[in-house]
């Protein structure tokens, strides 16, 4: 029976040798709460009810994109599950929740451990980072529904926080300050068109050097999505946090609106740096800065909106961290889907 799987295009075998590669890469994450050993139906995990009152769990599901297409053609995978975490860690934590723990799901045309290794070590990566356990996931091999080469991953994050905690936007007011955390470029979105730029039009190959830095593209593509959970945490210990946004698909424009009540707009008239690899693409793809803003993050990856005292005391807590905050605007009143200043 299993030698006509095979033969029909699944690798039992090989799935197996996969669990057995990425095992040791999850346990390395595993952290107080974890109940449960990996390769069980489902995974076990206990809120600290000493931490949490009266906890609220916060989930959320994400993916990479067309980002993996680059990874799975450059043959560098060990980071694009970095942007895995990064995405959907990144998500949880607006609400002012703390990741607990991460599952994965891998698609593939055809499974080969060692590939599979190197996606979870970055995932293992970013939940170390993050501060989360990887408890679980599935890998499935997907022969004639994917091509041999072809992978898809998709990850799903649950946090917890106090229910007197929650960030939810409702107390945004006028005046109110937007901080915004540096991205490390194109983070995990708009790669279709950053790919139909710089690879169709432009004709760059993924070893090519960038003109701005001598940088290669293939590693300015792969820079991995930055992960905000700790520091974030550490500002949400001291000060109240009104708003946070995680700029993602849909640029400012998508995002900012989504966390401010009706009347309330942001008025982004901050000045921040925007990495060249955005003006690269606006240029040479003779881009509406207007559509730059709704599809890339422009060099802001998250966003925290504080009142106007909290303002030096945020900035101080992410400068001991290392972490070059800077204020980008304010909220002001209008409608809230039109984005005031860029």
């Amino acid at each position: 029976m299993s030698k006509k799987y095979t033969e029909s295009g699944v690798d039992i075998a090989a799935g197996d040798e996969a669990v057995r590669r990425i095992a040791p890469w999850a346990k390395k994450t595993f952290r107080s709460g974890v109940m449960s050993n990996i390769g069980g139906f489902g995974a076990l995990f206990k809120v600290d009810q000493n931490k949490y009152k009266n906890p609220v769990l916060v989930s959320g599901a994400d993916g990479v994109g067309t980002k993996i297409k680059v990874a799975v053609d450059a043959g560098k995978l060990d980071t694009i599950g970095i942007d895995l975490v990064a995405m959907c860690v990144n998500d949880v934590l607006t609400l002012g929740a703390e990741p607990l723990f991460m599952l994965d799901y891998i698609s593939c045309g055809k499974i080969v451990p060692e590939k599979i290794e190197q996606i979870v070590s970055g995932i293992s990566f970013g939940c170390l980072k993050a501060g989360c356990a990887l408890i679980g996931g599935e890998t499935a091999e997907m022969s004639g529904t994917l091509g041999h080469d072809s992978f898809d991953i998709a990850g799903f994050c649950v946090g917890a926080v106090e229910q007197d905690k929650i960030v939810g936007g409702q107390h945004i007011s006028e005046g109110d300050i937007l901080i915004g955390l540096p991205s490390s470029g194109l983070h995990s979105n708009g790669y279709t068109l950053a790919r139909k730029v710089l690879l169709e039009t432009m004709k760059l190959k993924l070893d090519s050097k960038m003109s701005y830095d001598g940088s290669i593209l293939v590693d300015e593509l792969l820079k991995p999505t930055k992960i905000y959970v700790k520091q974030v945490l550490k500002v949400l210990e001291q000060f109240e946090v009104r708003g946070m946004v995680h700029v993602t698909g849909g640029g400012f424009g998508g995002n900012i609106p989504r966390i401010l009540p009706d009347g309330l707009a942001a008025d982004l008239s901050g000045d921040w740096l925007i990495p060249k690899i955005f003006d690269v693409i606006r240029e040479n793809g003779k881009v509406d800065i207007e559509e730059m803003y709704s599809v890339f993050n422009m060099g802001i990856g998250f966003i925290l909106i504080v009142s106007p005292a909290d303002e030096s005391g945020v900035l101080k807590i992410f400068e001991e961290q290392n972490e070059p905050a800077v204020s980008i605007g304010s909220i002001v009143k209008g409608d809230k889907t039109k984005i005031k200043g860029i």
